[in-house]
C-alpha cells in the first residue's frame, strides 16, 4: 500500500465508488430514511461519507502539503446529517458522495511520491493500523478503501435488517 502511486490510489478510490453506486441502486427512499434501533440510516451513512461540505476531505488532505506535520483533529462517527440532507433524495446523496470521493481521486492522481509520503499527526488514529502519524498516501487509501468499504457493508446490513431478511 505504501508504494502505491497517486494514480493507483485514485483507481482504488474510483473502484470503491463504483461499489458504493451498486450498493445504492434500487434503495427505496423510505428505507433510506429509516434505521434499525441504534444504527444509522442509509442517508446518514452517505452524509457521513460526504462529510461537512464540498471538498472537505481534500481540504484536510491539502494540509499535509501546506504544513509541516500538521495535527488533524478528526471527529469519528459524525454523520454531518442536517435537515437539508434529510430532505435530499437518497440518489442525490449517493451522487454527492461519489463526487466528493471523485475529488479525492483527482487529488490523489495529481500527487508525487514525495507528496504522498508527507505525514500528519492524527491522534484519533493512534490505536488504528494507520497509527498516529500516517502518510498522506495511507490516509487516502484508508479513507478511499477501508472506510468506504466499512460503510458499504454498514448500509447493506441496515437495509437487510429493515427488510427483515
Amino acid at each position: 500500500m505504501t508504494d502505491m502511486t497517486g494514480t493507483q490510489l485514485a483507481q482504488v478510490v474510483r473502484q470503491k465508488m463504483s461499489e458504493l453506486a451498486t450498493a445504492c441502486q434500487g434503495v427505496d427512499e423510505a428505507d433510506a430514511s429509516r434505521s434499525p434501533e441504534g444504527r444509522w440510516s442509509s442517508k446518514e451513512i452517505l452524509s457521513h461519507l460526504i462529510g461537512p461540505g464540498k471538498d472537505a476531505h481534500v481540504k484536510v488532505m491539502r494540509r499535509f502539503l501546506e504544513e509541516d506535520t500538521p495535527t488533524l483533529d478528526l471527529i469519528p462517527e459524525n454523520t454531518h446529517f442536517s435537515p437539508e440532507r434529510a430532505g435530499t433524495p437518497f440518489a442525490k446523496l449517493c451522487r454527492e458522495a461519489q463526487e466528493e470521493y471523485g475529488r479525492i481521486a483527482d487529488f490523489a492522481a495529481s500527487l508525487s511520491q514525495d507528496q504522498l509520503s508527507r505525514k500528519a499527526r492524527i491522534p484519533m488514529l493512534k490505536e488504528s493500523p494507520l497509527g498516529e502519524y500516517p502518510t498522506l498516501g495511507q490516509l487516502i487509501f484508508g479513507l478511499g478503501d477501508f472506510h468506504v468499504q466499512f460503510h458499504i457493508k454498514h448500509m447493506q446490513e441496515v437495509l437487510k435488517e429493515l427488510s427483515g431478511s
